[in-house]
C-alpha cells in the first residue's frame, strides 16, 4: 500500500513540476509533511541533503522520502512516480515546440507561467527561511551566503562546504 501511495504522491508532484525543483518544494512539503511521512525539521534536512547530492532536487527529495518510508523499493516507486509525468510532458512538448513556439497563445501561456514560477520559488524560500533562520548564527550565515552569491561568481558548492565546516565548528 505504501509503495502505491509513494508512487501516486510523486506522480502528483511531478505533474506540477513547472519551474523546477525549488518551485515544487511547497507542494512536496505539503504532501510529505501533511501525510505525516516527515516532520518539518526532517523536511528541511531532506531539502539540504537533496540539494547537496547530484541531480534534480525534486527527484532527490522524492527518492529520499521513498527510501525513508519503504527502503529501496520505496525509493524506486517514488522516483519513478516523480520522473514519469515530466518525461511524458517534455516528450510531447518537444514534438510540438518547434511547430507552435511562435504561436501567440503559447507565448501568452509562458508570459504568465514565468511570474507564477517565481512566486512558487519565493514561497519555497520563505518556507525554508521560516524554519532555518532560527538564531543569530543561522541568520549571519544566510546573509553571508546571500551576499557571496549576489556579489561574486563563487560556486555554490564552496558555500555548501563552508556551511558544513561552520556547522561542525559551532557543534564542537
Amino acid at each position: 500500500m505504501i509503495l502505491w501511495q509513494l508512487f501516486i504522491t510523486s506522480v502528483k508532484i511531478g505533474m506540477f513540476s513547472f519551474g523546477g525543483g525549488y518551485a515544487m518544494l511547497p507542494l512536496i512539503e505539503s504532501e510529505v509533511v501533511g501525510k505525516g511521512w516527515m516532520t518539518q525539521p526532517e523536511f528541511i534536512d531532506m531539502v539540504a541533503i537533496s540539494q547537496m547530492t547530484p541531480g534534480p532536487i525534486a527527484i532527490n527529495s522524492c527518492t529520499f522520502v521513498g527510501y525513508k518510508m519503504a527502503g529501496i523499493t520505496g525509493a524506486l516507486a517514488a522516483s519513478t512516480g516523480m520522473i514519469l509525468p515530466p518525461f511524458i510532458f517534455i516528450s510531447i512538448v518537444a514534438m510540438l515546440w518547434m511547430r507552435f513556439a511562435e504561436a501567440r497563445v503559447v507565448k501568452s501561456i509562458f508570459q504568465i507561467l514565468r511570474p507564477v514560477t517565481v512566486g512558487l520559488i519565493a514561497s519555497a524560500a520563505l518556507i525554508l527561511a521560516r524554519v532555518s533562520l532560527i538564531n543569530i548564527p543561522s541568520i549571519i550565515m544566510f546573509l553571508l551566503a546571500l551576499a557571496a552569491m549576489l556579489k561574486t561568481k563563487i560556486n555554490p558548492i564552496w558555500l555548501i562546504i563552508a556551511g558544513g565546516i561552520v556547522g561542525i565548528i559551532f557543534k564542537m
